[in-house]
């Protein structure tokens, strides 16, 4: 049985614009970055000559997210994914003050499906967007503990 949630790995098409999104965006903090190739990471993937930058990065809290950028293999964005189609649907984040953050995050060009909702039972404050690969970020406040 799992013991923890390691990270969440995402490929991403620019490191940099990804890599800006969660650190100087989001606040996740670089914790560490390799370049990987070699028989490890070709038998891992399951892949010949991978040649991958990975780039782990910490939230506040501890948890970890892995940006992983393919300089061997370039996948096709094949447009944008619709939040209801199988596979990864979204991450969510925590906040403390969601109508702060919605704010600051308009005003650097980041734009949302809706403003901040409140859930139906008042618990939380809610609202989606997009990072730079079309990845849903849901960031959430929740108002019961306050």
């Amino acid at each position: 049985m799992i013991t923890n949630i390691r990270h969440t790995g995402i490929v991403v098409n620019e490191l940099k614009d990804s890599l800006f999104f969660y650190t100087e965006l989001l606040g996740f903090k670089v914790v560490k970055k390799m370049i990987e190739s070699g028989n490890y990471i070709n038998n891992m993937l399951s892949l010949k000559d991978v040649k991958v930058t990975t780039i782990k990065l910490a939230a506040p809290d501890g948890n970890l997210i892995e940006l992983l950028y393919y300089h061997s293999h370039r996948g096709i964005n094949k447009g944008q994914k619709e939040i209801f189609e199988p596979g990864l649907s979204h991450m969510a984040f925590t906040v403390d003050d969601l109508d702060k953050e919605y704010d600051r995050l308009t005003k650097a060009g980041i734009t949302f499906n809706a403003p901040p909702q409140f859930s139906p039972d008042r618990f939380a404050k809610v609202t989606f967007c997009k990072d730079p690969d079309g990845n849903f970020i849901e960031l959430v406040e929740i108002l019961k503990d306050k």
